[in-house]
């Protein structure tokens, strides 16, 4: 079988250097990459590049979202099977080779895996891992072994078969286009597997305030999912909103009894622990309550905010449904 890995890149030249050289080092050839810049004006690639051993193929276009770019690149690809990976990830040397065994162990229609930190990484960026990844902040599900709902395959690490996108398309131009491709894949009756050995190191942002950013566009975006696919909406989904609300409130009474803080204080010893377990560095763990803080709160105040206008007062809630559907006739789903 051979894998099509599609990368979308808007000037991160010195990401994508990090990537294609992970992927030189693969022990299993069976690839092509497919890398397509949306749009960047500082080329990935420096003019003559040596791509050798890799099979590349390297497509410029305009910029459109990173969706529509992955979209072209399955257009361009010659494979069996679709993997998607962010241009800030690195690959083991043996990824490839333990997903050829998983597939062949446990055949399936699109897969998923997990992200860890590399050595490599800043204390920030293995901080900000670890508040994505561990269970007392996003349930697991991220793509790790215990989990409050079903899996759900996120583009960071992510494949599915050529019959998957010929009868559900490609993804749409949105946020978490991830999270509804996948749901879409499930509806259409397809199987969906996590594979846990099959793994990629994230960087993901550099700094907590673009962080803040972006899981505040996730918990908006959860709304939007939900107006999408009614239903699709879980407990765990809430939490963060939950844990904003509570630890605000806890604070505020703190200042008429102060044993309110208890609770709070509880869990983010908890969190220090953990952190400072998996990644046994007493500053990461500091670091770790920090963007575990940012995620709740950044992530709760976006859901909360999409909820209120959206669910609540049922502003924008019609446009922002039919703006994605709308989306998703214009490239064919």
């Amino acid at each position: 079988m051979l894998f099509s890995i599609i990368v979308p890149v808007y000037n991160r030249p010195e990401e994508v250097a990090d990537l294609l050289q992970s992927l030189k080092t693969q022990t299993d050839k069976g690839f092509e990459i497919i890398l397509v810049e949306d749009g960047s004006t500082i080329p990935a690639l420096p003019q003559g590049y040596d791509a050798s051993p890799l099979r590349l193929k390297y497509y410029k276009k305009s910029n459109e979202g990173r969706s529509i770019a992955r979209n072209y690149g399955i257009k361009h690809a010659d494979g069996d099977f679709f993997i998607f990976v962010d241009s800030d990830c690195i690959l083991p040397p043996d990824y490839i080779a333990k997903l050829r065994k998983s597939m062949e162990e446990n055949p399936t229609d699109c897969f998923g895996g997990p992200d860890a930190a590399h050595d490599s990484f800043t204390d920030t960026q293995k901080a900000i891992n670890y508040a994505m990844t561990a269970f007392l902040t996003t349930g697991g599900i991220r793509g790790g072994k215990v989990s409050m709902e079903k899996f759900t395959p996120r583009t960071f690490n992510m494949g599915f078969s050529r019959k998957v996108y010929e009868k559900v398309g490609g993804f749409r131009e949105m946020f978490s286009e991830d999270i509804d491709m996948s749901t879409r894949i499930r509806l259409a009756g397809f199987s969906i597997m996590l594979y846990p050995d099959v793994a990629v190191f994230h960087k993901r942002r550099g700094n907590l305030k673009k962080f803040w950013k972006q899981v505040h566009v996730f918990g908006q975006s959860r709304i939007t999912l939900e107006l999408l696919y009614p239903g699709s909406m879980k407990l765990v989904h809430w939490l963060p909103a939950v844990f904003t609300i509570g630890a605000a409130a806890l604070i505020v009474g703190s200042f008429f009894w102060p044993w309110l803080l208890i609770p709070l204080a509880l869990y983010i010893i908890a969190l220090w622990v953990g952190a400072l377990i998996e990644t046994k560095s007493l500053k990461v763990a500091c670091l770790g309550v920090a963007a575990s803080m940012v995620q709740l709160v950044g992530y709760g105040t976006g859901f909360l905010k999409a909820y209120f206008r959206q669910i609540i007062l049922r502003k924008g809630r019609d446009e922002a449904r039919e703006k994605e559907i709308r989306k998703g006739k214009n490239e064919g789903l």
